[in-house]
């Protein structure tokens, strides 16, 4: 193999950019990766659940990624984790509204997404001071929301979902999950179009740990790139998941039956074990960081997602993961004067 076939070889590519209307303002997507704080306000997610169920320790915690470098606040009053279970729309109105408003107080220019499959649910986070719709059905569950998109002319970000939370890890497995995607994908935004919301609000999201299998989540990290031709933005969530912790513990790409053990242990220690059974308190925040290893693994995934091309990541860990984006960003905006050089 010649020098000259080397230098010249496959490369990272340059990431394309858009624009999006968020909180009244022009938003350039591409230029640098846009860190999404998660803010899970429920008892049973699947990392934090209970952590921040409390409304003004959530808003303590929203405060705090935004002082850690958080782009904006992803705030959720419903587990998605595989086997949850539902909750009405009352339930989770009262969760998250006095969330919102408070943030929204506090920070007025921060903008909040709202994590909701329901059309309610997402018109009145909106009317609280959310500014973002984050759909992690796509459209499948309640297109009302389309219409709510439509309305007050904000972003709506579609997911790729199989099944529904309850059982989206039970169901037989696409046998092509790149297809799989691509189909969903392409549904959501057509069905999204053809109830009156505007190509420029949409923002894509292959849903990772979302009806998927281990090896099927990494073909996706993999194969990113593939998502641009959709040319909308691409949001990638893979924070704490466990298909990112199984590889930090140690085992394989393909799941065992007992796979899990380890790591959901170790998550459990630091998550579960260090708190009080009933709510959790301020001082027990410093004992509620995810270990350093399962960061790392984090940090890893993320870097894949942005070299592949997403434009937003949804994270836990904003300081941890932070120096991660940024190094990614740096490799992406060298990519980019190489173009504009050549």
């Amino acid at each position: 193999m010649s020098l000259n076939s080397i230098i010249l070889g496959e490369r990272v590519k340059s990431r394309p950019q858009y624009e999006i209307t968020l909180c009244g303002r022009k938003v350039r997507l591409g230029a640098r990766t846009i860190l999404m704080g998660v803010l899970n306000v429920t008892p049973d997610s699947f990392s934090d659940g209970g952590l921040y169920f409390d409304s003004g320790l959530a808003v303590e915690h929203a405060l705090e990624m935004a002082r850690q470098g958080a782009d904006w606040i992803d705030v959720g009053g419903e587990s998605t984790r595989p086997g949850a279970k539902p909750v009405s729309e009352e339930e989770e109105l009262r969760r998250v509204l006095p969330v919102i408003a408070d943030i929204r107080k506090r920070l007025p220019e921060l903008p909040i997404s709202i994590d909701t499959t329901k059309a309610a649910v997402a018109e009145q986070a909106i009317r609280a001071g959310a500014s973002l719709i984050n759909d992690v059905s796509g459209l499948r569950f309640d297109e009302r929301i389309a219409d709510v998109v439509r309305r007050y002319r904000t972003p709506l970000v579609l997911m790729h979902l199989r099944g529904r939370p309850a059982t989206m890890q039970q169901k037989p497995f696409a046998r092509s999950i790149l297809r799989s995607l691509a189909i969903g994908l392409t549904w959501s935004i057509r069905r999204a179009l053809s109830l009156g919301a505007r190509r420029s609000q949409l923002i894509i999201d292959p849903g990772l740990g979302f009806g998927k299998t281990r090896r099927q989540n990494y073909e996706i990290l993999a194969h990113l790139a593939r998502l641009r031709r959709f040319r909308l933005p691409i949001l990638v969530g893979a924070s704490r998941k466990s298909f990112v912790q199984a590889i930090v513990a140690g085992e394989g790409l393909k799941a065992t039956r007992t796979a899990g053990g380890n790591y959901w242990k170790l998550t459990a220690k630091f998550h579960h074990g260090l708190r009080a059974p009933n709510r959790p308190q301020a001082s027990d925040r410093q004992n509620t960081d995810f270990p350093a290893q399962l960061q790392y693994g984090d940090a890893a995934a993320v870097t894949a997602a942005i070299l592949g091309g997403a434009h937003i990541v949804r994270v836990h860990d904003v300081a941890a993961i932070r120096p991660a984006a940024q190094i990614a960003d740096a490799i992406l905006a060298a990519a980019l004067a190489n173009d504009i050089d050549n």
